[in-house]
């Protein structure tokens, strides 16, 4: 008897050491559990900030270059372009049905040492551009995680060079193949400016600062010591919600020798509208951005306020502009998708608005005090480098005086590509 308790005390005690193992075991395999967790979260979050850093940044092309172009060696070779066919009413910019090369460019990308990347741009055909001479784009060297420096990815990178002006928003997609519709909002703030710029994201917030020359005579000079500068902020509290700030001051352009500014406004440039004895002329701009995504289609607006002033003796030329655009995406049947588009600019003292218009009537010759654009526009992707779109465009304003501006509509088809 004695002899089978024993037995039976040693098996019970046995079982419980089991228990206690497994127990231990199962602990040990949640603690892994909760540390793997915790790693997927927070790569999860550092992939999220690295995203919203380089969309921010605007550097569309060199974001995705990985998945096309040819690699030669280091040197990573991509390009993309839009073959269009355009036709305005007589007041337009195309009234004879024209076909167009509407954007080709080539990019050229390498890394230098470390984290110091190359990126240069040939632009051999834009819309704005009036012949087909090659010009020079964004041309930086990009200094990137900088704040590794002190243990911090994306929190802090830099650029140096002739870099897109990151004022607003619609820069980031204006590329012939990232925007929906082929026309662009009435506002279309843009350009190309020598300079340096500060950009990063710090959780759900992201950043860019950049000072740069702000005149746009020849890219190269700048007549006027007092420099742009130009900040954004960005925040994406959820996903699928995105909110940004941008104020940018153009610092004062030379009138004789800028003579127009670098970023562009209204399918023109800032330009002075003072007297023959002006020598100096700014403006002050401030814009907000929110966008709303969902699995097939975004919409999303901006609106914002422009401040003219010059130093003209003989006259108060200060101007109070506004501006606004309210744009949908939604695809509507596999890849087939539609798009519209809503900008309004206000000017009740009258500005230099080109518009669709006739670039030498409305942009030198006469001031309009109002310019809105409905734009509707189909578009069906093949796939990410390759998508065909067709859109009708409908312009009304008003000029300084009163003469209505109506013969501007556009009719455009468009087949973009990348490699």
């Amino acid at each position: 008897m004695a002899l089978a308790g024993a037995t039976a005390h040693a098996a019970e005690t046995g079982s419980e050491e089991r228990l206690r193992l497994l127990e231990r075991r199962n602990q040990l395999l949640e603690s892994q559990l909760q540390k793997q967790q915790e790693m997927i979260e927070s790569l999860t979050r550092e992939v999220g900030n690295i995203r919203r850093s380089q969309d921010q940044s605007g550097d569309s092309p060199a974001a995705d270059a990985s998945s096309t172009g040819i690699r030669l060696g280091n040197l990573h070779l991509s390009g993309e372009a839009g073959i269009a066919f355009f036709n305005t009413g007589s007041a337009g910019f195309a009234p004879h049905s024209e076909f167009r090369v509407d954007e080709a460019r080539i990019y050229l990308e390498a890394p230098i040492w470390n984290e110091v990347y190359f990126f240069g741009e040939l632009n051999l055909a834009t819309r704005e551009d009036s012949d087909l001479s090659a010009k020079l784009g964004e041309f930086y060297l990009d200094f990137e995680n900088i704040s590794q420096l002190w243990g911090r990815d994306t929190q802090l990178n830099l650029r140096i060079g002739r870099l897109e002006i990151p004022f607003g928003e619609e820069y980031l997609h204006r590329d012939a193949i990232d925007n929906p519709l082929i026309s662009h909002s009435l506002a279309d703030f843009w350009g190309i400016d020598p300079g340096v710029e500060l950009y990063g994201a710090l959780g759900k917030f992201s950043y860019v600062l950049a000072v740069q020359n702000g005149s746009a005579e020849n890219g190269v000079q700048d007549f006027d010591g007092d420099k742009s500068i130009v900040a954004r902020v960005g925040w994406d509290p959820v996903s699928w919600l995105h909110f940004s700030i941008s104020g940018m001051r153009t610092g004062n352009v030379d009138v004789e020798n800028d003579r127009l500014s670098a970023i562009w406004f209204g399918n023109g440039f800032f330009r002075s509208i003072g007297g023959p004895d002006t020598t100096r002329f700014h403006a002050n701009v401030v814009e907000g951005d929110a966008t709303v995504r969902w699995r097939k289609g975004h919409l999303s607006a901006f609106g914002g306020y422009v401040a003219y002033d010059d130093n003209d003796p003989a006259a108060d030329n200060s101007r109070d502009i506004f501006f606004y655009s309210v744009e949908a995406v939604q695809q509507v049947y596999g890849k087939l998708y539609a798009a519209a588009r809503f900008s309004d600019i206000i000017a009740d003292d009258g500005y230099a608005l080109a518009g669709h218009g006739d670039f030498g009537t409305y942009f030198f010759d006469r001031l309009s005090t109002r310019l809105w654009r409905l734009s509707l526009g189909l578009g069906y992707r093949f796939s990410d480098r390759l998508v065909t779109k067709i859109e009708y465009t409908i312009d009304r304003g008003e000029e300084l005086g009163g003469a209505v501006r109506n013969n501007e509509d556009l009719f455009a088809t468009e087949a973009v590509f990348k490699f």
